[in-house]
């Protein structure tokens, strides 16, 4: 470590430091941009319900094309949120599922969805008051 504090790791830690997520080099902020992004919560909330298959995933996630999906749920199985499992049949059948990590991060999302669906009323109010407002002041 020099004396400026860094270890010469780039903003990743060893073992002396927590990881940082305000950092840009820090590898957890790329865990939480998936697990927080539209599709990453949208996805990880759905697979909190059950295991399910791509395609009830995705009819579940309304909205999310095969593609994001697909990405979304390679990035999540990369950090260890999702588990996949194939089975070798006729047709073949693909399973996700949370891993436990996954379940405890999908828990935490959960309870962010659960605020920000029960308070609407008061947000809908503050658009009404914020539009309003730049609408009434010209700009």
């Amino acid at each position: 470590m020099d004396e400026n504090g860094d270890s010469g790791t780039d903003g990743c830690p060893d073992e002396a430091w927590a990881f940082d997520v305000f950092s840009k080099q820090c590898p957890s902020r790329g865990t939480l941009e998936h697990a927080t992004g539209r599709w990453g919560s949208l996805t990880l909330g759905a697979l909190h319900e059950g295991s399910l298959r791509f395609n009830a995933l995705r009819r579940r996630v309304d909205g999310v094309s095969e593609k994001m999906l697909s990405q979304t749920l390679h990035a999540l199985e990369r950090d260890g949120l999702v588990h996949r499992e194939a089975q070798l049949t006729n047709p073949p059948r693909v399973d996700y599922e949370l891993t436990p990590l996954g379940r405890q991060v999908a828990e935490r999302l959960l309870g962010l969805i659960h605020l920000v669906e029960g308070r609407m009323d008061e947000v809908l109010a503050a658009r009404a008051r914020y539009d309003e407002a730049r609408t009434g002041s010209g700009g």
